[in-house]
């Protein structure tokens, strides 16, 4: 049971299941006791709500890290395009004010600094140790390897490394984020924990 989680958290778009949910949660809440969290694609604020819960107990911060213009597969035409998120206006799409919504719905707004902006621009002039990084950003390859590659210098030893969206069979989902992962293992920089359906979680040596 995880305290104050809103009523709605089913209804808020996203793609996270209900164990990975509480594997977030219960790790954020560990790992915000020596410092921040950073999550790389928060796109409604789903996950973001469940770190920020674990991060307002410790008097935390969740780092919000998203472009809020979609990833590839959120492109109009294609499989996971949301015509609500789509602004007509500017022809493109725009999950930023939903996200701003469910943020202060929840009650986040003191926990949650949102970074709207690309992760290497992030990153490129960021000082901030982190104790745990949730890498949930675009699918590509390129995108995959550049989220990991900008932030994982910044997470501090023992801090944990979440990635999502690993699946062996290239049938169940994109390679990319599983590709990542295996690096990451292969680095001797990190130990395993667990696996939680498609939520990686190591921590840092």
């Amino acid at each position: 049971m995880i305290p104050d989680l809103p009523a709605n958290i089913d209804q808020i778009k996203g793609f996270l299941a209900a164990d990975e949910a509480q594997a977030l949660y219960e790790q954020a809440l560990q790992a915000s006791v020596t410092g921040p969290v950073l999550e790389i694609g928060s796109y409604c604020g789903k996950s973001t709500i469940y770190l920020g819960l674990a991060c307002k107990r410790n008097n935390s911060t969740v780092f919000a890290l998203d472009h809020h213009r979609g990833s590839e597969e959120h492109q109009q035409g294609e499989f996971f395009h949301d015509p609500e998120l789509y602004d007509d206006g500017e022809g493109i799409m725009d999950s930023f004010r939903e996200f701003r919504r469910n943020i202060h719905q929840a009650g986040l707004d003191d926990t949650v600094v949102p970074v709207v902006a690309g992760s290497e621009v992030a990153a490129r002039h960021w000082q901030t140790p982190l104790a745990m990084v949730f890498i949930d950003g675009g699918h590509s390859l390129d995108a995959a390897l550049s989220d990991y590659r900008c932030w994982m210098p910044h997470l501090m030893r023992g801090g944990i490394l979440a990635i999502h969206d690993l699946f062996a069979d290239a049938h169940a989902g994109g390679q990319a984020p599983y590709a990542v992962y295996r690096m990451a293992q292969a680095s001797g920089l990190f130990e395993n924990l667990e696996q939680v359906s498609s939520l990686g979680l190591l921590r840092r040596l």
